[in-house]
């Protein structure tokens, strides 16, 4: 009997563990169930949907009267162009559902159905027309009058189609299109220039301005047409009017404003190194040197050539730039989707370059590159004409020059005044030029290998890609096409293009989401964004 009752006893206390068991594991499951959703809810708490933008010297939020570059930067969320440009540089539809060349120097266009401006009036091409027509206006001198200024007239077709006419052929003149679009209705009867409603208008974009008392708050547009992109983390921007960049950096280091825009060189002097993101593109400024290819000598490619091996770009970059800006091998390496080649250039290498010289009939003697032609003995001594007033690339000269040098290559600094400069430029009467441009979203190249080009540079082939170009949409041709031009001028190299600038958006640890700004637009996938 007492063996029976331990054996009771012993099964009871069994069932009791199992049970004390099987509750503390599904109740340590219920508990982290609960701590998991508390979690979450925790998480949600944190984000913050609105955002703080800086701005300094503020002058209107009117973007076709603004001369500010944030105010054009944050413009893009508030109005909208006929066509947009991508991250990589396409040209994209906006308000425009169409558009087609008619001839060489008319362009239809035709309007996307049922927008609204955020005040709930409909868009029509009356707004498009009005548009154009003040960028037209002198008294206006809006920085988008480049955009218009080879149009002669806009015909308004009917409420959703435009015509536009040209006084000669644009190459990719769409890229043009993408001007800030204005509300006829809006300023009806009003002096467009002085209105008090300027200081809150209406757009057809993602936020509207809901105020302009101190400071600019923008808030959804509930009646933004764009349904895919509707979403968003973000309910409000704030832009935070400053008197200097210094206010500014002192504001972001103690977390009172989320990003900043910048091209300096020297921004972490001002906010340190830690407690932020850089996102770092290529900014517009591109600087090249130029050959005169009507020179006798520099005539020859192979000249040319050796002297693109013999220069050192990315110690250019590192010497005088700080490794903050970056090296450059063609007009179109910035991310546009036409270029498809990593390198296009000649990769420093001074044993080449003296190759290719030996190669054709040049002899190193008395310190310099000699050739018997003619009876006569050339020498391989170049003037480079650089604009004294611009430090940094008069540094970049003397970098040159000495890289040409260690190759044997003698070369004489001409240190040109502003005036003098023009001259050179104009006339095109140097050997080689150091230079720049500051350049367009298009994809254009005429500039560099069509008429009057700075490099007196003559290829009949180049010219014929060049045309070919401004009629082709379809983008896989067009690649084919840019990547025979690439080729031409690795053959020829009229240029050696050395180093583009840098832009930054340094944003806030705290800010979240999607960021991928380019030179045309900071904002892209803002839908994304939001703070913690």
């Amino acid at each position: 009997m007492k063996s029976k009752f331990l054996k009771y006893i012993f099964v009871i206390i069994v069932i009791v563990l199992v049970i004390y068991s099987v509750y503390i594991i599904y109740g340590k499951k219920d508990n982290n169930e609960n701590n998991y959703d508390t979690a979450k809810v925790s998480k949600e708490e944190e984000i913050i949907d609105n955002i703080r933008i800086p701005i300094v010297n503020f002058d209107t939020i009117n973007p076709i009267l603004s001369n500010n570059a944030q105010v054009q930067n944050i413009s893009k969320l508030i109005y909208e162009p006929l066509l947009t440009i991508t991250e990589d540089y396409k040209i994209e539809l906006c308000l425009a559902k169409e558009w087609s060349k008619v001839t060489n120097t008319s362009y239809v266009i035709k309007l996307k159905d049922n927008i609204k401006w955020n005040d709930g009036t409909l868009f029509t091409a009356k707004d498009v027309q009005f548009t154009i027509d003040r960028l037209k206006d002198s008294k206006v001198k809006s920085i988008y009058a480049y955009n218009v200024e080879n149009v002669t007239g806009i015909e308004v077709i009917d409420n959703a189609t435009i015509r536009i006419n040209l006084d000669k052929e644009v190459p990719f003149f769409e890229y043009n299109l993408t001007f800030p679009i204005m509300s006829y209705k809006y300023y009806e009867n009003e002096d467009f220039v002085n209105t008090y409603k300027n200081s809150n208008p209406i757009g057809t974009g993602k936020f509207k301005v809901v105020s302009d008392n101190g400071n600019v708050i923008l808030k959804l547009n509930e009646n933004w047409w764009n349904v895919e992109e509707k979403d968003c983390k973000l309910s409000q921007i704030q832009i935070i009017k400053y008197g200097n960049m210094g206010e500014v950096y002192k504001a972001f280091k103690i977390g009172n404003i989320d990003l900043i825009n910048t091209d300096s060189l020297d921004i972490q002097n001002y906010i340190g190194t830690i407690g932020y993101n850089l996102k770092s593109f290529k900014g517009r400024e591109l600087d090249y040197l130029a050959f005169n290819c009507n020179n006798e000598e520099l005539s020859n490619k192979e000249i040319r050539q050796a002297i693109s091996y013999a220069i050192d770009k990315q110690n250019i970059v590192s010497a005088i730039y700080g490794d903050k800006y970056y090296v450059a091998n063609f007009p179109l390496d910035y991310g546009n989707y036409l270029y498809e080649q990593e390198k296009v250039g000649y990769e420093y290498n001074m044993d080449k370059a003296k190759e290719l010289l030996i190669r054709k009939g040049w002899e190193f003697k008395n310190k310099t590159w000699q050739k018997v032609k003619d009876y006569r003995t050339l020498r391989l001594n170049f003037n480079l004409v650089v604009n004294s007033s611009n430090g940094k690339r008069v540094e970049v000269a003397e970098n040159i020059k000495n890289s040409l040098e260690i190759l044997g290559i003698k070369v004489n600094i001409i240190k040109a005044n502003d005036a003098t400069y023009k001259r050179y430029l104009e006339n095109r009467n140097y050997d080689m030029i150091l230079t720049g441009k500051y350049t367009a979203f298009s994809p254009d190249l005429s500039t560099y290998f069509g008429e009057a080009n700075l490099a007196n540079y003559n290829s009949e082939t180049a010219k014929q890609i060049l045309n070919d170009v401004n009629n082709i949409r379809e983008e896989k041709t067009l690649k084919e096409k840019y990547n025979n031009l690439v080729d031409i001028y690795k053959e020829d190299i009229p240029y050696i293009y050395l180093y583009w600038n840098r832009s930054s958006l340094i944003c806030s640890s705290k800010l979240m989401g999607d960021i991928k700004p380019n030179r045309y637009n900071l904002f892209y996938k803002i839908n994304t964004w939001y703070r913690q």
